[in-house]
């Protein structure tokens, strides 16, 4: 476990709110705060920490010793940040979402365009393998955003594999587990759930998260220690892929109601903007654009000095 003082566990916290801010929306990934703010490895290790072992430490030396050999301190300050951002942002970013969505799009455009800069510069050579691998994570990333969501059942074993699965997609950086859910036609049924607090669906969908992050994060953990830069370049090609679910401009092609009775957008493809000359709404995303951009170089240079 690192050596860390206060000062650094409140910027993993803080960087706990980003991610948790950010797995709220779909298509915006929080496993992208994760890697650009350079707590991605960390994170997956203290992840695969979770095992047997961990259990044999616990019942063997007792819990100092557990709780070092999990890095606590670390996931603890991680997963504070994140609840703090589900409580406290996640019903201002649905509501900007609901009024102002091509802007807030601008903004994750914005964020998405200069994670690939940064998640791309870490591999540390470009050859064949690491251009192939960049491509076929693009046409993944690509073709998950064009699929038409699904209507499936609120059954329990739906749930949990839901859970699962969208688990995956959240520690993976350009591919949004919300958006996973919404494909699997379960996000507003979770939603839902926690709001209603139906205890058994939400129980059902924590214990398929549990089980996805455990396996997968594991096999994740192992393809960077043996295939670094080519997991790297396919990781960089899911955020140029996702760039075109982040497109500020859509037009709704078909529309359902959700749970709350609400006519919301159920099949959308991406369109251009038109009145260029003197529309605020273009001038305003070119900025939400830039903003976000800044804000991603801002937050890797804090990152490199938390480290």
């Amino acid at each position: 476990m690192i050596n860390r003082n206060l000062k650094d566990y409140l910027f993993i916290t803080l960087k706990g709110i980003a991610m948790g801010a950010a797995d709220v929306v779909p298509g915006v990934s929080g496993g992208t705060i994760a890697f650009i703010s350079g707590i991605y490895e960390e994170l997956l290790e203290t992840i695969s920490n979770f095992n047997i072992q961990a259990l044999k430490v616990l019942t063997k030396e007792g819990v100092k010793p557990f709780w070092k050999h999990i890095n606590g301190n670390f996931i603890a300050a991680l997963l504070f940040g994140i609840a703090i951002s589900i409580i406290s942002l996640a019903k201002l970013i649905t509501y900007l979402l609901h009024t102002h969505p091509v802007l807030l799009w601008g903004f994750f455009f914005g964020l998405i365009v200069a994670s690939v800069f940064l998640v791309g510069k870490k591999i540390t050579q470009w050859k064949v393998p690491q251009v192939i691998a960049l491509i076929i994570g693009t046409i993944i990333a690509f073709v998950i955003t064009i699929l038409n969501p699904m209507e499936n059942p609120d059954t329990l074993w739906f749930v949990f594999i839901s859970g699962a699965i969208a688990i995956c997609a959240m520690i993976l950086p350009g591919i949004s587990g919300s958006f996973i859910l919404l494909l699997l036609g379960s996000y507003e049924l979770i939603l839902s759930s926690v709001k209603d607090f139906k205890i058994t669906t939400i129980l059902t969908f924590i214990l398929g998260c549990v089980v996805g992050l455990l396996s997968f994060s594991k096999f994740l953990n192992w393809l960077f220690k043996r295939f670094h830069d080519i997991t790297i370049a396919v990781l960089t090609g899911f955020l140029i892929g996702s760039l075109n679910k982040i497109w500020p401009w859509k037009e709704v092609i078909s529309t359902r109601e959700n749970s709350k009775g609400e006519i919301v957008p159920f099949i959308e493809t991406n369109i251009l903007p038109t009145n260029f000359d003197g529309n605020p709404q273009i001038t305003g995303v070119i900025i939400l654009v830039l903003v976000g951009f800044g804000l991603i170089f801002g937050l890797e240079k804090l990152a490199k000095k938390a480290l």
